[in-house]
């Protein structure tokens, strides 16, 4: 017979019309298009946001490009800057006293005094209030010589008011505004203390620059971003020369530490949703389209019999599922674009200004994921509609589906894993996830089997109710499609249990790693024999969770005995902190917001160390080595025995090293303590520096209020996503049922013609769909515990304790969810006609 002649586009174009019209295609469009969407969605706002971040980064270190040094830089650097065509600017600040005049109280504070110069800030904008609780805004202007701006704590702390004098030094300034916002204020430890900025041509007047004043001078530079790299290598190179000391380039790294691990946990949580999302579609789609071909087979089998050759079908159906892919994937970066609006205006304030518009990376990413999914998970099955022999046309039992080849199966995998790892911008987050899936597949597939085998043995067909046992003979006589079945469902559920997880026990831990109630202050410089005092005072003004450590000044001075140089260290950071003093402490208990990550903590170690990891792998530090501390002229060794993992973001008292001892009499100490301020006692902080003048205090009630907004906004946005996750879950559990369809049909058909009645046949069906669903939650209840601790502990680094009723309760919601997704998919099979079915089955 002569082939028909009909090319394979025309073909495609045909068959792509009528599956479109006969809805052949909706759970593949649908399970694309979520997965596209969400990760699209993510992906634009990562785009839009890091590159925000970036140019905000510039008004965080007040210019494009900043030097910082002890000392006054040379004019070398301002004038080369100009040679370049940029603009540049210096300030200069350190710690002094301010005091209000004597005839107000003479009250003293230690603030952080900083001198601009005109042309300041060079990036981001200040804003300023003309009096408490008034309304801030904006200004380009800068103090005004014999003026200045302060922060709102610091009237609160020297009982002054705008328009007051403030003496600093030999001056007296009037206070003209309130600092509201200072773009380029860091986190330094000194930053936390209340600011006061002055012009400055007042600076001399003020006597306070002196050869031995800790004055931090900083050089920033902006303009086109060329030439601010040139710059910054010169300015480089001219740091790293040997004589050069106290000086460095500053970048955004060191600039907001706390902020950085909340954005980053941010984008992880956000990724993780969409990570779910898409491996939930492409379980979706290798089932959907598994039941297309399956729905297929027999017309294929006419088109062989007419004489249409397997070159031709195979073109026409990858034409048409690859036209659906790239429609689907469209689509659904189309929606990505609009949703990532929303994640803009939940997340709005993360920077300080309009996002810049996205680049074209996330649509060419959500074009590739969809078109990635069709053609490795959609078209393996459909293209073997091509080898459809013609003899099924009268023998129904040849030509069936054939599970994909290794080659083909593991190629598709591949290329869909390096997508999500790429788009999950986390190797660690990424490879938990994706790696994850792939292992429970495998669980899934082998608990699944065995189940099947023990299932056939378990129950006593004499003794048994007559529903469980014609249930128990279906499911047991197609393993195979058992099996498919139940890890199909396991799959799904996996996504939606972790799912559940991330959403209150995952996001509660993180919301706990910096709880609403955590410290916002820090009092430090409290004397040994003021401890019992100081105490006292806290529990009369109702403080009673407090942490109190012991504060010691000490430098590291040797390793293993050998004397410790900064020249010895590759990094910036590393010569900066050999160069500087550690804060350290003694405690014979391990601090509860600790963690060991390596070795032992010992109670009262008399040789022992404990060392914060992140210091041990910046300086190279092992278990076992010895360091040796100068602390106030003596020499104090002591041998590292464990490290331990310290959340910089908790807002708690932390160090880098602790003696586990209860004393160390033969060193000088102080008194640290952070607590969390009585509400609405706006004068707690000026009568507790009256009572003890010596001491520091610290508000960090700014920084935990804005870490605090921020973690909401996030929350907010991950809890927007999860209905992405929990559509692409939903319909994954609707592929899988509904996959059965045709094959339940013919059986209950034939029970049906054998004298089953529909109330016996109801009660097979919802047990079948119950024990199905019941073993894949418990499965994947499981399973979503273990990666679910993975992810808390390797990827956002915090702890997490699973509940122990999680395999309960999903086993119970995957039965639930099985029976009501079987009821949807399956309610008419006992309406259909005995008649009708068989003889569907028999044409």
């Amino acid at each position: 017979m002569a082939a028909l002649p009909v090319s394979s586009w025309s073909l495609g174009w045909r068959t792509l019309w009528r599956d479109w019209r006969a809805g052949e295609l909706r759970l593949l469009v649908i399970a694309v298009v979520l997965a596209v969407a969400a990760l699209t969605a993510v992906g634009f706002f990562a785009d839009r946001l890091q590159n925000g971040l970036n140019r905000d980064a510039r008004a965080l270190i007040g210019g494009d490009a900043v030097v910082a040094s002890d000392n006054r830089p040379s004019d070398a650097f301002a004038t080369r800057a100009a040679e370049l065509g940029l603009r540049s600017v210096q300030t200069l600040g350190f710690p002094t006293m301010g005091r209000a005049p004597d005839d107000l109280g003479g009250a003293a504070r230690l603030v952080a005094l900083k001198v601009v110069a005109p042309g300041y800030p060079l990036r981001g904008v200040l804003r300023v209030a003309s009096a408490p609780g008034a309304p801030d805004a904006p200004t380009q202007d800068i103090p005004a010589p014999g003026t200045a701006w302060v922060d709102q704590a610091l009237l609160v702390a020297l009982d002054l008011q705008v328009g007051q004098n403030l003496l600093l030094g030999d001056a007296a300034l009037r206070i003209d505004r309130i600092l509201v916002v200072e773009p380029d204020r860091g986190a330094g430890f000194m930053t936390f203390a209340p600011r006061v900025m002055i012009h400055d041509a007042d600076l001399p007047a003020t006597g306070l620059l002196q050869p031995a004043s800790r004055v931090t001078w900083r050089l920033a530079v902006a303009g086109e971003d060329a030439a601010v790299r040139r710059w910054s290598d010169w300015a480089q190179a001219e740091i790293d020369q040997p004589e050069v000391r106290g000086m460095r380039l500053e970048s955004l790294e060191g600039g907001r530490p706390e902020m950085q691990q909340t954005l980053e946990r941010a984008e992880k949580f956000l990724n993780l949703v969409a990570l779910l999302a898409a491996l939930l579609s492409a379980v979706a789609v290798a089932i959907a389209a598994r039941g297309f071909a399956q729905r297929h087979l027999d017309d294929c089998a006419m088109l062989r019999v007419l004489g249409l050759s397997q070159g031709v079908m195979a073109r026409a159906y990858a034409f048409e599922f690859l036209v659906v892919g790239l429609v689907a994937s469209a689509l659904g970066v189309a929606i990505g674009y609009g949703v990532h609006h929303a994640f803009v205006v939940l997340l709005s304030g993360l920077v300080e200004s309009a996002l810049p518009p996205p680049s074209v990376w996330p649509v060419l990413l959500g074009l590739g994921m969809g078109l990635t999914l069709m053609v490795a998970f959609g078209l393996p099955p459909v293209l073997q509609l091509a080898r459809v022999p013609p003899l099924r046309v009268i023998r129904r039992d040849v030509g069936q589906l054939k599970p994909a080849t290794l080659a083909v199966l593991g190629l598709g995998i591949a290329g869909f894993a390096g997508l999500l790892l790429v788009a999950s911008r986390d190797l660690v987050l990424g490879g938990i996830a994706v790696g994850g899936f792939a292992a429970a597949v495998a669980v899934f597939a082998l608990v699944s089997w065995l189940s099947v085998r023990l299932l056939r043995v378990s129950v006593n067909e004499t003794t048994a109710p007559r529903a469980l046992v014609l249930a128990t003979r279906q499911f047991s006589a197609r393993p195979v499609f058992a099996v498919v079945q139940i890890s199909a469902l396991a799959v799904g559920l996996l996504a939606l249990v972790l799912l559940v997880l991330l959403r209150t026990d995952l996001i509660a831990s993180w919301r706990n790693a910096t709880p609403p109630d955590a410290p916002d202050r820090f009092v430090i410089n409290i004397q040994p024999e003021q401890g019992d005092a100081f105490r006292q005072t806290l529990a009369q003004a109702g403080v009673e969770r407090y942490d109190w450590f012991p504060m010691i000044r000490g430098r590291l001075v040797t390793v293993n005995g050998q004397a410790v140089q900064p020249e010895q260290y590759a990094t910036d950071r590393a010569q900066r902190l050999v160069e500087r003093e550690f804060n350290l402490s003694h405690t014979a208990e391990k601090p509860a917001h600790n963690t060991v990550s390596a070795g032992r903590w010992t109670d009262d170690e008399a040789d022992g160390l404990s060392v914060e990891d992140g210091l041990a792998e910046e300086l190279g530090l092992q278990l076992g080595d010895r360091l040796g501390f100068d602390i106030s002229g003596q020499i104090v060794e002591r041998r590292i025995t464990s490290l331990r993992k310290v959340d910089w973001g908790s807002m708690r008292v932390n160090f880098f090293v602790i003696f586990p001892v209860s004393s160390l009499p033969e060193v000088p100490v102080t008194y640290i303590s952070a607590f969390r301020a009585p509400a609405g006692d706006l004068r707690f902080d000026n009568a507790l520096v009256r009572q003890y003048p010596n001491i520091t205090n610290v508000d960090m009630s700014q920084t935990i209020g804005q870490v605090q907004r921020v973690l909401g906004q996030v929350i907010r946005a991950v809890e927007f996503l999860f209905g992405f996750a929990l559509a692409a879950g939903l319909v994954v559990l609707l592929a899988t049922i509904t996959a059965t369809r045709g094959e339940r049909e013919r059986e209950f058909a034939v029970l049906r013609a054998v004298g089953a009645g529909s109330v016996l046949l109801r009660r097979v069906q919802r047990i079948e769909l119950l024990g199905v669903g019941l073993l894949a939650g418990f499965l994947a209840s499981v399973v979503a515990v273990v990666v679910g601790w993975a992810l808390a502990k390797y990827a956002f680094q915090f702890s997490w304790q699973p509940p122990l009723l999680v395999p309960l309760a999903g086993s119970l919601a995957g039965g639930l969810l099985a029976l009501g997704a079987g009821w949807w998919t399956l309610r008419g099979i006992l309406r259909t006609p005995v008649v009708d079915t068989l003889r569907k089955a028999s044409a």
